[in-house]
């Protein structure tokens, strides 16, 4: 978005809001704005849209505004820590945080209160970072809002469905309730709401992000990363949130580069599309694959058909394996509490404690399997292209019966899950709209470790289109 002029802020933010965090961050370091101007609009605007969205599960309001204090005197002493200083960022609400409750939508957790941050939210208040609050989720991070909990509404139209598990991050980053957020995938949950809500989200290798202080729902399958507006942006976080913990003995000791200092690719990527495996998909979506296709190649980058391993079979291998670490994720408060739960996680649990152990090994060989055949395919391609959601934009109403109808849950995650399953980093871009104006997303898929290269192609890909600069028309949708 070009801005060329700081608009005098409004009741609820003026054009500020419309701003990339990383346009934003440009504006707070050459105090052309202030983080205080900036988060106590971003609040207001919270204020204004949030109870009708329903993205938070709370705001830390004063906290907010003492950090964003704080990074303005910073700033003015010559002490500016890096581009997310001042900036306000929202917190999926499975981060353990010190200044405010973490029930990760449950009402067994309302009241507690960690006595440590989250790794990534500690990293994220040592660059300087304004976290404005905690967002709306899942209950546990599964599939269904605990039935006494409000569920997040798209902002681009209330009858369209908002993605699972951090819905609320999508929701605030696209609707301007915050600059940028950290959500958490173990089947999709980062890159279903950044495709619903027209945002850009960054499911990274399994390891690359800490997974200390986060409320675990499937601890192999489990990825914390960043939802964002652009590519540019996401990287921004990823750079902050990326590396090793000794907290985290399964986070990697892979070294982290500036995903942001050069943006450039090196050379035009070699992408892949198993068109076979495309053609379950709805017609929005086939559609904008196409289109994408068509992109990539106006940009020069040779696209070619593979044979990835089967998805169908790894995606029901998936969610037995998820239902057994579900299971033991909750020992402690299931079954003794298990009339608090609601009943969508209390039937994947039961399905977990009741799968075998010669049914569960079987599921691992399948798991390592699927993991060795895919590594494969990166020997021909840089990047493998899938759709971002197995549906396309569903409504609200089709959505009622996810994690209950295994067959509407296995379309969903067709393109998602198997990619938790192997542990490979995805991408996910702003790609299309469909005819009622919502939008449509893609994932750009990489090796291991590979989260550069996905970056850059995301941002060549959105220098090139301009879906990641729609914004939606917030008060008109909730009309």
């Amino acid at each position: 978005m070009a801005f060329d002029k700081v608009a005098d802020l409004s009741q609820d933010g003026g054009e500020i809001w419309k701003l990339e965090l990383t346009e934003l961050a440009g504006l707070i370091r050459t105090r052309q704005l202030t983080s205080e101007e900036v988060t106590d609009s971003t609040l207001r605007r919270i204020e204004s849209y949030d109870s009708r969205l329903k993205s938070y599960a709370c705001v830390a309001a004063d906290a907010a505004l003492r950090a964003a204090r704080a990074a303005d005197a910073d700033i003015a002493d010559g002490r500016y820590r890096g581009v997310l200083h001042g900036v306000p960022i929202g917190v999926k609400d499975l981060c353990y945080t010190v200044d405010a409750l973490t029930a990760a939508g449950t009402t067994i957790f309302r009241d507690f209160r960690p006595d440590y941050d989250a790794t990534v939210v500690a990293r994220l208040r040592a660059a300087g970072a304004v976290i404005i609050g905690k967002l709306a989720m899942t209950e546990g991070a599964y599939l269904g809002y605990h039935p006494s909990l409000p569920t997040p509404v798209n902002p681009w139209d209330p009858d369209t469905w908002a993605g699972v598990s951090s819905s609320g991050c999508g929701v605030a980053t696209a609707a301007g309730l915050c600059f940028g957020s950290v959500g958490s995938d173990t089947g999709g949950s980062i890159r279903f709401p950044a495709s619903m809500c027209g945002v850009t989200g960054i499911k990274p290798t399994w390891g690359r992000v800490s997974r200390h202080g986060i409320v675990e729902l499937a601890a192999t399958f489990d990825h914390v990363g960043p939802i964002a507006r652009s590519a540019r942006d996401a990287a921004a976080l990823l750079t902050v949130m990326a590396g090793s913990d000794v907290s985290d003995p399964t986070s990697s000791l892979e070294p982290v580069p500036d995903y942001v200092a050069d943006l450039a690719l090196p050379r035009p990527p070699r992408v892949g599309v198993d068109w076979p495996q495309l053609d379950s998909f709805d017609g929005d979506t086939k559609s904008m694959m196409a289109e994408v296709v068509t992109t990539l190649e106006g940009l020069g980058w040779p696209v070619v058909e593979v044979a990835l391993p089967a998805l169908g079979p790894i995606v029901t291998a998936f969610g037995k394996l998820r239902a057994v670490e579900t299971a033991v994720a909750h020992a402690r408060t299931y079954p003794a509490r298990a009339e608090e739960y609601g009943p969508t996680l209390r039937a994947i649990i039961e399905v977990g404690r009741g799968l075998s152990a010669v049914e569960y090994q079987t599921l691992v060989r399948q798991r390592l399997e699927f993991t060795g055949r895919l590594r494969r395919v990166f020997e021909d391609v840089d990047i493998v292209l899938m759709p971002s959601s197995g549906i396309g934009s569903p409504t609200v109403k089709t959505m009622l019966r996810l994690g209950q109808d295994a067959e509407l849950t296995a379309k969903l995650a067709a393109p998602t899950a198997p990619f938790n399953v192997s542990g490979h980093p995805a991408i996910c871009l702003p790609a299309g709209v469909t005819p009622r104006g919502t939008p449509l997303g893609v994932q750009f898929i990489g090796r291991e470790f590979d989260e550069q290269l996905l970056v850059r192609a995301g941002h060549a890909f959105q220098q090139s289109t301009a879906f990641h600069r729609r914004r939606p028309a917030v008060a008109a949708s909730l009309d």
